[in-house]
């Protein structure tokens, strides 16, 4: 299969090295202008670039008709616009905050959890999040989906902050950005008795460059807009 990689740096260079190993066709493109200059016929694109680029990056592989897998982080916001041009252009988009399949179980186990300590009383609960320093974004998406997954089935959180809030229906992510960790997320419950916590920790980007190969694979031949619950069918 020919994968065109969007982006290289160190989540790009690890897909490179699994993608190639699994004997596809790697292209690169680290900017807008070497993505400009492609002319190949690319099965599947995965794009791991920057907040400010993702959007362009992604128009380009829809109006190319490449399938798009997309796990930058840090611009959600316009997230539904794309999905709306995905299937306006009959395009092909899977997105996930993570691609790891054991982030991925862990979200479950959260979502979960936060069913049953939504009926409990005296409990406070927080999200924190470990990446290196080189991260562009603040906080991690992963803590987002987590926080977002705690929202969904905890009634007395409302929305989330960032670090500290003074509102007691705001969900806290603390953020720390600590050399060379890949990545470790914790769910915290917190009460005057006792704490229950849950944590996924990475020990490299393999998982993540893995899981965003396999579902590449996976995506290509087709249409519309995807998520990791359609790829695992949770």
């Amino acid at each position: 299969m020919k994968i065109l990689l969007i982006g290289y740096g160190k989540m790009g260079k690890a897909i490179d090295a699994i993608a190639s190993g699994r004997g596809h066709e790697i292209s690169k493109a680290d900017n807008e202008k070497e993505l400009a200059q492609y002319t190949g016929q690319a099965d599947v694109a995965i794009e791991f670039s920057q907040p400010d680029a993702v959007v362009k990056n992604l128009q380009y592989c829809f109006d190319k008709k490449i399938p798009v897998v997309c796990g930058t982080t840090g611009w959600l916001e316009k997230k539904q616009e794309v999905e709306a041009l995905c299937r306006q252009q009959g395009a092909a988009f899977f997105y996930a905050s993570n691609y790891s399949v054991g982030v991925n179980i862990f979200f479950k186990v959260n979502e979960f959890l936060a069913r049953l300590m939504g009926t409990q009383t005296g409990y406070d609960v927080s999200v924190d999040e470990t990446h290196h320093t080189q991260k562009k974004d603040t906080p991690s998406g992963t803590a987002i989906t987590l926080a977002n997954g705690i929202i969904q089935h905890y009634p007395s959180k409302k929305e989330w902050a960032l670090n500290e809030t003074h509102h007691p229906t705001s969900l806290v992510i603390k953020s720390f950005r600590i050399d060379p960790a890949p990545g470790t997320h914790t769910v915290k419950y917190t009460s005057t008795v006792d704490d229950i916590e849950i944590t996924h920790t990475a020990h490299s980007r393999e998982g993540f460059a893995l899981g965003a190969v396999l579902v590449a694979e996976w995506l290509a031949g087709k249409k519309g807009v995807y998520t990791m619950d359609d790829f695992l069918k949770f």
